[in-house]
């Protein structure tokens, strides 16, 4: 591998280098030790020093310096891990430079010159190879020679990163390098001759944790399914937890089934994927938590500035991020000070003159009028120029889209659907019969129902009206001094408003405006109603279990008692079924969708629905509910790190976890009173999911000593539940006033502003980081539950061990998924095929390349070179559905028959493998009958166990009758008749079974004469049937006894029955075949082997493309 030139003072020092060959101005060295017999402790510890340093000097054992005549100073240019590599260097130079440097007359120019063409020949390859996207090309490109010489993968593995660190092993630390590709964590290292090669797949990593080892306390753990795995003395331990999670976080997006987690596009080939990715990415998720944003948006821009804040009357510093259609604003202190500005509100973006006061000032107009000042923007210039052009093409995209709508809405017809809202129990009998069912069904309304279906409680003006006046005083004050709309300003001040409780008036329109679903609305006018007419009406699984759950919705309230907030609820869930396919419907979202009919009109109501399952709540409400088990997850690791108390009082914490999967997917809203579940939801609105994670923690708070108390699960839940009920607000009423007293109630405002003063502190970065992590171990329970399923489906059909049947699957996946590291993936199953519930069997599998593969790792019976031949046949055999790809109990089926049947099912086996669909016609049409061994002439014997000698005839023809009384019970499926050519393909594999066995010479003998055998029994039938064929050409009626289409193809064929009966005379092939051969140790040879195998047959096949 060519270097870039690096100056060596001394190019033997400290004697490491040994001199092979020299010129006048290379010098090809070894490094000592390296292929001496007699210097092991040298070759040790010269070994060991590579290791620790790894220098660039010392990429490989061999290495070509550049040397000036007559001076001291040399270069390193190329290194080599082998004699044949850096020779080929030493060619090159001695053929290509040398001639043109004794040109020079300076001998110092003469260098520059090779110092010149060795960096355009690491230029060249830069370019063609992976390390042209890094940060430092050059560096990065010896690394991942290292890399690959070391671990021996295919090019196409993705090196991203690299550190250096020390891998403990029981209380020993061996320090070497981590490597970390788009599949795999890698770990090598060599100490006093000790070499230490690891090598782990991401997906087979269940758990990533920083732990502390001893007084080492920046251990990173890994955790496997086997065991699990120490590192430690990283220079920046956060940055390598980081990214080892966002590795195994995606690799397993990409490979397993992710149950709908959807892969960003920039992210789904392997080969895009660098450290800088890894990070912009990262940058990215967070800011669309922090703001809540689509999951289409693009990160542009992040900038430091300062925003005049008026409420403050001052500048606040912080960060403005820029995306396709948003512009953001956080304080350094993450929930101080936000500010949210949405392209299409913005009127213009200008430059404002520069002062010593107001640095590289930028105004920002929007079109309530409101104009918002930055600061102390080094890029001004930059970002206003593509603010604008952003700017300019949402203004044209809006002016095409409004021309458009105006031109379809004056070529249709009016639209069918009311926009009046009518109560059909205020109507009278009379009145509602006039109204049908199709037009309740389509009618959109175009009011909240809380506008008329009051309770009763609000309609008590001595209870509510004063507070209720009070409360929007207070927020139409707040909107004087801090804006409103969604550009307002999101401080401290609103977020204690927001505890308090919304007010009734205002409610629809803030969870609007804090969750931007305004802007949804806003940007697609006529879509709902649209929506609605196209999916009305429609039928699917999603429709079903949307009426099943509509009378489940709120039936306390009086809305959801009545057919006008049925429908309605009806048609926003299955407008968005129809919207989101892969979503569909899921439990719970009825609950939410409810609430929202009755603060927000019908139209708003839908696209708060798609907020909170698309931008709010990604990923918690596909088939798995994978996001909602993740927050889970996170939330019983918050537990253990904020309340340790009750850690150490309750070590499981799995219980107490498990009750939170509720208040994530509901929100509180199923298990709280119904007013006090309306205040979590304007936190929720406000905060995002950081709101739960905190109500939750301070509920197990104030019960954490009636937590550690309990004797149970039971009683801590009923704990739980009991203090749920009672918390309420002011006006709640209070079911059980006679069974407790005020003092067991706690407010919901109060338990609102302890969870926030108590975990005020936790970050929407920290949850995306915990939640990354975590996803890694949610993803794999269900990798491990669906493996569970799979061998109890497959277990009842093969007489394998459940040990052997596990390994096996691994291996079978493991197989599926080196394909999709470094192949083609054709392999894989869609993924909406998996979405659709094919079946656990169908999870995993392999292409006719692969089985390849794993038939030579697992095959009892090497055939040597016919082996590739039985391969492919065998996977024909098997492929019966031909889709080029078989499954997992197919594969299990099938060594099944090899491993655990008796000789009859493993001699069916062969002859399925030699008739068609498996044996093909354009096989070899050799014969080997003109073999002198299979001479039907000889005289053929049967020795019994008596010494009683009969001929062949009379044993065969009682295994043959014997064969069709089983064949008649039903026991056996006739199979067609072989013919010669197929029977000659027989025998070619039975002999290359046993070439190399222990016994060849007596198995070679016993197939000559059960092969002669068969030929006789084939030439006797064959003469059989020849009169009579001619008999029935001369007959009137040639459709009556005509022969089988096998008979009139070909007139030598053998029944299956036959070749079983003549290889049951000979001993010696049934031993053979019933040998036991032990699996166990055949796939603990196949998992050592499986990678090599597997990565030099991808190499290969991509050398002859």
């Amino acid at each position: 591998m060519w270097l870039t030139p690096e100056e060596v003072a001394l190019k033997n020092a400290l004697k490491l280098w040994v001199t092979e060959r020299s010129n006048d101005y290379f010098v090809l060295q070894r490094r000592r030790g390296h292929g001496d017999t007699g210097g092991k402790l040298t070759g040790m510890l010269v070994g060991a020093l590579d290791t620790v340093l790894d220098s660039n000097a010392r990429v490989a054992p061999f290495r070509i310096l550049l040397q000036v005549p007559g001076s001291q100073v040399s270069w390193v240019i190329a290194s080599g891990a082998t004699v044949e590599e850096v020779q080929k260097h030493w060619k090159w130079l001695d053929q290509n430079l040398l001639p043109y440097m004794a040109v020079f007359e300076n001998k110092q120019d003469a260098a520059s010159f090779a110092q010149g063409k060795v960096k355009g020949l690491i230029a060249e390859e830069v370019l063609a190879g992976q390390a042209a996207l890094e940060d430092d090309p050059a560096r990065f490109r010896e690394v991942l020679a290292r890399f690959e010489q070391r671990f021996g993968l295919p090019q196409q593995e993705k090196l991203v990163a690299h550190y250096s660190c020390c891998c403990w092993k029981g209380r020993v630390p061996r320090q070497g390098w981590l490597y970390l590709s788009t599949n795999h964590l890698a770990f090598y290292s060599f100490l006093l001759g000790k070499e230490v090669k690891l090598m782990v797949p991401w997906v087979e990593v269940t758990g990533l944790e920083q732990a502390s080892l001893g007084l080492m306390t920046d251990v990173i753990r890994v955790r496997t399914r086997q065991r699990q795995r120490d590192f430690s003395m990283f220079l920046n331990v956060d940055e390598v937890m980081i990214v080892m999670s966002q590795l195994a976080d995606l690799a397993l997006r990409r490979l397993l089934d992710s149950g709908g987690l959807e892969v960003d596009q920039s992210l789904q080939q392997a080969t895009n994927i660098t450290k800088r990715v890894l990070e912009q990415q990262a940058l990215r998720q967070y800011v669309l938590s922090l703001f809540g944003l689509p999951r289409s948006e693009k990160l542009q821009e992040v900038l430091n500035c300062s925003v005049w804040t008026p409420h403050a009357r001052c500048h606040t510093p912080g960060k403005l991020y820029t995306t396709d259609n948003y512009m953001g604003f956080s304080s350094r202190q993450e929930g101080l000070c936000t500010l949210l500005i949405p392209l299409a509100e913005v009127q213009s973006i200008e430059k404002a003159e520069s002062t010593s006061a107001l640095p590289n000032p930028v105004i920002i107009s929007v079109k309530s009028k409101k104009a918002f000042q930055l600061i102390e923007l080094t890029q001004r210039d930059e970002l206003v120029d593509n603010l604008t052009d952003r700017l300019r093409g949402l203004h044209w995209r809006q002016a095409v889209f409004r021309g458009n709508s105006q031109r379809k809405k004056s070529l249709i017809s009016p639209t069918p659907y009311y926009t009046f809202y009518y109560d059909t129990d205020t109507l009278s009998p009379e009145e509602n019969g006039c109204v049908s069912d199709d037009a309740l069904r389509n009618t959109v309304l175009t009011e909240a129902l809380i506008t008329t279906f009051q309770t009763s409680q609000s309609q008590s003006p001595n209870q509510k009206t004063t507070p209720e006046q009070l409360k929007v005083r207070l927020w139409e004050d707040h909107f004087e001094e801090f804006g409103r709309g969604v550009h307002m300003f999101r401080t401290d001040k609103i977020r204690k408003l927001v505890a308090m409780g919304i007010p009734e008036s205002l409610r629809g329109e803030m969870w609007l405006t804090f969750s931007d679903a305004c802007s949804s609305l806003a940007a697609h006018p006529d879509y709902y109603t649209d929506l609605v007419g196209r999916s009305m009406g429609e039928t699917s699984v999603a429709t079903e279990e949307i009426e099943r759950d509509l009378h489940r919705s709120l039936p306390e309230h009086a809305a959801f008692q009545n057919q006008t907030g049925i429908a309605a609820l009806r048609r926003v869930l299955t407008a968005y079924a129809h919207r989101n396919p892969n979503i569909g419907y899921c439990q719970s979202m009825n609950i939410l969708a409810s609430v929202l009919l009755l603060y927000t009109r019908e139209e708003e109501a839908f696209w708060l629905l798609v907020t909170v399952c698309e931008r709010m709540l990604p990923d918690y409400f596909n088939h798995r509910v994978i996001g909602a088990q993740v927050d889970q997850s996170v939330f019983e690791e918050l537990i253990r790190e904020r309340l340790p108390s009750l850690t150490e009082s309750v070590p499981d914490l799995s219980p107490l976890a498990s009750v939170s999967l509720t208040w994530f997917l509901t929100l509180f809203m199923s298990v709280l009173p119904f007013r006090s579940a309306l205040y979590v939801l304007d936190c929720f609105f406000y905060h995002g999911i950081k709101a739960v994670f905190q109500l939750g923690l301070a509920v197990l708070d104030a019960n954490a000593a009636e937590l550690c108390a309990s004797t149970d699960d039971g009683q801590a839940l009923m704990t739980l539940t009991s203090f749920l009920e009672q918390v309420r607000d002011d006006e709640e009423p209070c079911v059980c006033a006679e069974e407790a007293g005020p003092a067991t109630h706690t407010h919901i405002t109060a338990l609102l502003n302890d969870a926030y003063e108590k975990f005020g502190d936790l970050t929407v970065r920290q949850i995306e980081r915990m939640r990354c992590r975590h996803r890694i171990q949610v993803l794999q329970s269900h990798e491990d539950t669906t493996k569970e399923n799979t061998l109890r489906l497959v277990s009842p059909d093969v007489s394998l061990s459940q040990e052997d049947l596990s390994s096996l699957y691994d291996l079978f996946k493991t197989e599926h998924f080196i394909s999709l590291y470094w192949g083609d993936g054709v392999c894989s199953t869609p993924p909406e095929q998996r979405a659709a519930g094919r079946g656990y069997t169908e999870s995993y599998h392999v292409d006719r390349a692969q089985f390849k593969s794993l038939y030579l790792l697992l095959t009892p019976w090497p055939c040597g070179s016919h082996t590739d031949t039985m391969a492919q046949r065998t996977f024909a055999l098997l492929d019966q559905n031909r889709q080029n790809r078989i499954s997992f109990t197919q594969f299990a089926q099938w060594l099944d028959t090899l491993y655990c049947e008796e000789f009859n099912e493993k001699v069916r086996l062969l002859y399925r493998l030699h008739i068609p669909p498996a044996l093909t016609e354009n096989e070899d049409q050799s014969s080997l009958a003109k073999n002198p061994i299979l001479s039907t002439t000889r005289p053929l014997y049967v020795d019994l166990p008596n010494v009683e000698r009969k001929s062949h005839e009379e044993q065969l023809k009682q295994m043959l009758k014997d064969l069709a009384k089983e064949r008649d019970k039903g026991q056996e499926k006739p199979l067609p008749h072989m013919k010669q050519r197929e029977f000659v393909q027989f025998c070619k594999t039975l002999c290359s079974m046993f070439h190399g066995d222990c016994a060849e010479n007596e198995l070679f003998q016993a197939i000559a004469m059960v092969t002669s055998l068969v030929l006789q029994i084939g030439e006797a039938r064959n003469k059989e049937r020849r009169p009579s064929g001619a008999e029935q050409k001369e007959g009137e009626s040639p459709d009556q006894a005509a022969p089988s289409a096998s008979e009139a193809e070909g007139d030598w064929t053998v029944r299956f029955e036959q070749i079983l009966a003549s290889l049951l005379t000979e001993q010696a092939l049934v031993n053979f075949l019933e040998r036991p051969v032990d699996l166990g140790a055949k796939i603990s040879s196949a998992k050592e082997r499986q990678y090599q195998v597997r990565a030099g047959l991808l190499m290969i096949q991509r050398k002859t493309r």
